[in-house]
């Protein structure tokens, strides 16, 4: 040992906390695992000598007497590092902190691309009993992880909608009233022309996007322009050039998700045009780019926080046995208004 180094602390035990509250061991693991069957007085003495004496569980042995490895598994979805998904990123650190508030951590599991690999994934976490259950992000209406869990037996919970005849473990937001709230609030400012730019995908939320967009601009007797298709960057920038040149150019630009909206923001400066003032932008997702943008990006934000919150309780709930419900739940969405569509 180093000179003049302190020994490590000796780890705080049970019987420790339980002379200093003055009550017996059970009545120290019972505030830990069941605080409900304890007097409120003595919950209050038993948690100032926890915090006192900082007692951590021995979360092996509790594993061991209960069953639970305390640990959620994540099957992320398939990532470019080099061009990185903030949203999930965002979700990510949402889960941990809903999972460590449950006293449980997450193991992170990104498998290649394909359903095999997937599979493989799943399978092999089962046989090795590391999770307690699994939370997917990104999900499909076709699932191949979602199918896999749900034959396997395996508690899961996924941010987006499982198919019919699957269990409906799942929390998502409505993309369409989402969207429709982006329509009313561009033509409450007096916008009747607004353009539309779709992503270069096809999942079902960004169908739900554009539809509640168009059924919204109908139902309020807007026109809508919708962009012409382009490759993100350079080739969308200039299909968006030419839509903005036109006699009846929109006098506001809604794009399904913040990416597309730099390219909007492109396209209307090269024509000499100023966003927000000449041209109203919008975008989806509320990543943290919107805030950083001159002007700032009006954008829809994801309650990621009650999302990842509900996803830990539903999973927990089936891992313990408990009841849950039969149906999926459905978020609201919030709309972020900044200066690009003041």
């Amino acid at each position: 040992m180093t000179q003049g180094a302190r020994p490590p602390r000796r780890a705080t035990t049970i019987a420790e906390v339980a002379r200093a509250a003055g009550v017996s061991r059970q009545t120290v693991s019972n505030t830990l695992n069941a605080p409900h069957r304890v007097h409120p007085d003595t919950l209050a003495r038993v948690t100032a000598a926890i915090e006192e004496l900082g007692y951590r569980p021995d979360q092996s042995a509790r594993s061991l007497r209960t069953g639970e490895r305390r640990t959620i598994g994540y099957l992320a979805p398939v990532d470019d590092p080099f061009d990185p998904n903030p949203l999930m990123a965002g979700f990510l650190e949402a889960l941990v902190d809903a999972a460590g508030a449950e006293g449980h951590r997450v193991l992170l599991v990104r498998p290649t691309a394909g359903d095999e690999a997937a599979r493989a994934a799943i399978d092999e976490l089962v046989a090795a009993r590391q999770v307690d259950g699994l939370v997917f992000a990104d999900v499909l209406h076709e699932d191949a992880r979602v199918a896999r869990a749900a034959r396997a037996g395996v508690p899961f919970a996924a941010f987006g909608r499982t198919a019919p005849g699957l269990p409906q473990h799942w929390v998502d937001i409505d993309n369409g009233a989402a969207m429709a709230d982006v329509v009313r609030h561009l033509a409450a400012r007096g916008h009747r022309r607004v353009g539309f730019v779709a992503s270069d995908s096809e999942p079902p939320w960004m169908a739900a996007r554009r539809e509640g967009f168009h059924a919204e601009a109908r139902r309020l007797g807007l026109e809508v322009v919708q962009a012409p298709p382009g490759a993100p960057g350079a080739p969308r920038v200039a299909a968006l050039r030419e839509l903005l040149r036109g006699p009846q150019r929109p006098t506001a630009v809604a794009a399904e998700s913040d990416l597309p909206a730099l390219d909007v923001y492109e396209a209307v400066r090269a024509e000499g045009l100023a966003v927000g003032r000449d041209v109203a932008v919008t975008g989806f997702h509320d990543t943290p780019l919107c805030r950083h943008l001159h002007p700032a990006l009006t954008s829809v934000r994801l309650p990621l926080r009650a999302i990842a919150a509900i996803l830990v309780r539903l999973l927990l709930a089936q891992v313990r046995g408990e009841s849950v419900p039969a149906a999926g739940q459905v978020l609201a969405a919030e709309l972020v208004v900044r200066a690009s569509s003041q």
